[in-house]
Order: structure tokens, then sequence, then C-alpha cells
């Protein structure tokens, strides 16, 4: 009798982002592995983003697990204690088939609104061996969180400046779910209704590019 071999469900990574102790978010870290530039381990983000991205994780994680992927999270509550670097490091240990920060964005510009999905730019040494499969996963994501929102299209978004790309070993992009700066588009992020439909999103996104 032959036994079929069985395959572990793909793990997708969710990491919330902000959150972070004061104290500790203060603190600076090398851009990428081997750097001399350091950047502040968290600038506080726009106000409510923490909140709000932690929100959306915990709903896109419960759609995750109901379709029966694995799911891990960088961090779960308030007061987080790492940098950028120990949230990719996290998702690299559990070879993570993606990995999907979430953020809000805000500007001083209150009429800007819109879902935007960031990736890493190609930088040999530090993201050569992610950068195509982010890229994928930024526009199968990007396209995803657009539909299922209904939110301005602002694109996909090359950065060679996040640690938290740098770092990664693993598939990654960041969405930026709106602008926390737009008062009507920061009515929807805090809606529990609006915050599923970009989970709903997410989760497509997720299954495109990783399916079971």
């Amino acid at each position: 009798m032959i036994l079929a071999a069985v395959t572990a469900a793909a793990l997708i990574c969710l990491d919330p982002g902000h959150g972070t102790v004061p104290a500790i978010g203060a603190q600076t870290e090398p851009i990428g592995p081997g750097a001399t530039v350091v950047k502040i381990k968290d600038g506080g983000g726009a106000p409510g983003e923490a909140d709000v991205a932690l929100a959306i994780a915990f709903r896109t994680r419960a759609l995750l697990l109901a379709r029966g992927y694995r799911v891990a999270m960088t961090r779960t509550a308030p007061g987080y204690t790492g940098g950028n670097i120990a949230r990719a490091q996290s998702c690299n240990v559990r070879r993570a088939a993606l990995m999907i920060r979430i953020h809000a964005d805000g500007s001083v510009d209150p009429s800007r609104h819109g879902v935007s999905t960031l990736y890493p730019a190609f930088h040999r040494g530090w993201t050569d061996d992610v950068y195509a499969k982010s890229l994928r996963a930024a526009k199968l994501v990007q396209r995803a969180v657009v539909g299922a929102t209904g939110a301005a299209d602002d694109g996909t978004v090359a950065r060679d400046d996040l640690t938290g790309f740098n770092w990664a070993n693993v598939p990654v992009v960041l969405v930026e779910t709106g602008f926390l700066s737009n008062p009507a588009e920061n009515a929807r992020l805090h809606s529990a209704a609006y915050q599923l439909k970009i989970a709903r999103g997410l989760v497509t996104g997720a299954s495109a590019f990783a399916p079971l």
C-alpha cells in the first residue's frame, strides 16, 4: 500500500505595522544586511495606524485559517519590542510563502486617498532572491484589494529603503490600505465592515500567489 505524502499547508505571515514601545521604536537598526545606513525601528506611523493594521490583520488571519492556511503574526497586541529586522526574521524562520505587511498611509494633503502595494526594489545581496516573486505578489494583492474594496488604485511601488523588505528572505509586500489623513477613508478604515473587505482582498491576493 502506497501512502500519499502529506504536504503542510502554505504559511502566510502577517505583519501589522507599528505598535512598537516608544522607547524601543526610537532605536535604530541597519537598513539591510551589512549596511552602514540605519533607520529608526518604528516612527509610529499615522495616527491610529497601529490599531487599524492590527484589526485588519486579525480579520485576515481568521479568513486565511478558514481556508486552510497556516498563519503567523509578527505581533498580536500593542507594545511590540522588536524592529523591522525582527519582523522580517520572524517570517524568514517560518519559511513563509508570503509576508504581508499591513499599513495605512498619511499625507499633509487630506484629499489623497486609495490603496497601494509596495514591494522590494531589486538590490543584489539583499532582495535579489525575493524580488521577482514579491513583484508578482504585489500585483496580485493590489488587484484583489482594490477589487474587494472599490478603493482608488494607487498602483504598485518599488521601495529600496524599507528595512522590513531588505532583511526578508521570503516574498514580501506592504499594503497601504488607505489614507487615515483623508476623513472619508479614515472612517472606512475604522469600520469593521470595511476592514473585512480589505481582509478578503488580502486573502484573495495571497491565495492567488500561494494556492493551497
